[in-house]
C-alpha cells in the first residue's frame, strides 16, 4: 500500500469520526431543550350555564309574632286549675286556668235572688197599677229598682265568669306565668298566647337602596337552625319615612309559618330578590379574576390557557352573569387559576356545573 492510499483512509476516518461526533451533539441539544419546556399546568374547568338569576338584597333580623296576646285575670283570686302548657295550641274563648270563685258564684247567686225577689214583686204591683190601686211614680221607681238589681246581678255573673281564664286569639301559649295555688291580682298576665302561623319581621333598608323595593316583593328566610331550607316570605309595607338613628327605612316582611316550622325570637337571614333575568349565561365566582381594571377567565383552547376578558351583570350565589366575552361551548378554568399566565400549558379536567369548589 502506498503512502497516497495510507493518506486517503485517514481522511476518511477523520472526516467519519468528525460527522459522527456532530450528530451526537445535535442530538443531546434538542433533549436539552425538550425538558427544559414547564409541564402542564393541572387545571379543573367548567362551561358556562344557562339560568334565571337574581339581583338580590341581603339582611338580618329577629323573627316575631305578628299577633301576640297577653291574657290578663279580670278578678282576684287563687288559681286552683290550670289546663295549659307552654306550647300548647288554643283557640279563641278556650278555658287555660280557673280561679277559686266561690265567693264571687254567692255573690251572683245572692244577686240573682234579689232580682228575683223584686221581678215578683214588680210583677204584682203591674196588676195593680193596671187597677188603679197603685201611683205611677210607686210603679215607675219599682221599675227602675228592678233593672238595677238586673244589672248588679249580671255584673257579678260576669265576673264569676271571669274565674275562668280564657284566651283572647287563637295561637300557641308562649309563656305561662302563673302556678297552681298563687294568687292572682287583677290585670296581672296569667298567659301569653302568640299567633305563629304568621311571623313578622323589620327590616332596615338603607336609603341607596329603598328605590329598588316595594310592597309585594318575594323574599326568601333562612334560619340557623335550618340553614338548608328556605322559607318563603313578603314585603308588606315599606314607611315612607326615614329613621334619623341609622339613616334606614322599615320595611314590614309576613312569613308563612303555616307549617310552624319558625318560632318567634329566632334570627332569620334575609333575601330580597328585586331583579331577575332569565336564561342569563352564568359562570362560578371563583373562575373570575381582576387584572390591570379588567374582568377576565381564561378559557382552555389546544391546550392552553387563554386570557379573556368579559362584561359581567348580577351577582348572586357565587355565579355570575356573564354579558360578553363567552359562550356556552367556552370552557374556563375555575381550579389552578394561580400561576395562570395567557398561553400557558394546562391539562384540563372537566368539572360539572353546580359542582364547583374552591
Amino acid at each position: 500500500m502506498n503512502k497516497h492510499t495510507i493518506a486517503g483512509i485517514a481522511l476518511v476516518a477523520i472526516f467519519t469520526a468528525t460527522a459522527s461526533g456532530c450528530g451526537t451533539g445535535e442530538a443531546s441539544v434538542a433533549s436539552v431543550n425538550e425538558s427544559a419546556l414547564p409541564a402542564p399546568l393541572p387545571v379543573r374547568v367548567v362551561s358556562p350555564e344557562t339560568m334565571d338569576i337574581f339581583a338580590a338584597y341581603k339582611t338580618a333580623a329577629a323573627v316575631a309574632a305578628e299577633e301576640e296576646a297577653p291574657i290578663l285575670a279580670r278578678v282576684a283570686g287563687q288559681i286552683v286549675e290550670i289546663l295549659v302548657e307552654e306550647g300548647d295550641k288554643v283557640k279563641k274563648g278556650q278555658i287555660l286556668a280557673r280561679l277559686d270563685g266561690d265567693r264571687l258564684r254567692l255573690e251572683m247567686l245572692q244577686a240573682h235572688a234579689n232580682l228575683e225577689k223584686m221581678s215578683r214583686e214588680y210583677d204584682r204591683l203591674t196588676n195593680l197599677h193596671e187597677r188603679g190601686l197603685v201611683s205611677a211614680t210607686t210603679y215607675d221607681g219599682l221599675k227602675y229598682d228592678r233593672e238595677a238589681l238586673r244589672a248588679v246581678y249580671k255584673l257579678k255573673r260576669l265576673n264569676y265568669a271571669y274565674t275562668e281564664i280564657r284566651a283572647t286569639i287563637d295561637g300557641i301559649v308562649s309563656s305561662r306565668d302563673v302556678n297552681i295555688g298563687s294568687n292572682i291580682k287583677v290585670g296581672e298576665i296569667a298567659f301569653t298566647v302568640s299567633d305563629t302561623s304568621c311571623l313578622v319581621s323589620y327590616l332596615n333598608i338603607p336609603q341607596t337602596e329603598l328605590s329598588k323595593f316595594s310592597p309585594g316583593h318575594e323574599v326568601t328566610v333562612t334560619v340557623a337552625a335550618m340553614p338548608e331550607h328556605g322559607f318563603g316570605a313578603t314585603v308588606a309595607r315599606i314607611s315612607p319615612t326615614i329613621d334619623t338613628r341609622n339613616g334606614t327605612f322599615r320595611a314590614t316582611v309576613y312569613i308563612d309559618n303555616r307549617d310552624g316550622d319558625l318560632a318567634p325570637g329566632m334570627f332569620g337571614r334575609f333575601t330580597i330578590a328585586y331583579e331577575k333575568h332569565s336564561n342569563a349565561l352564568v359562570i362560578p365566582v371563583d373562575a373570575m379574576l381582576i387584572e390591570d381594571n379588567e374582568t377576565v377567565v381564561y378559557v382552555v383552547t389546544d391546550g392552553a390557557a387563554v386570557r379573556r376578558a368579559i362584561e359581567t351583570g348580577i351577582r348572586s350565589d357565587g355565579k355570575i352573569e356573564v354579558l360578553s366575552g363567552l359562550d356556552q361551548n367556552d370552557e374556563i378554568v375555575v381550579t389552578g387559576l394561580s400561576g395562570l399566565s395567557d398561553g400557558s400549558r394546562v391539562l384540563a379536567s372537566v368539572t360539572a356545573p353546580g359542582n364547583v369548589s374552591g
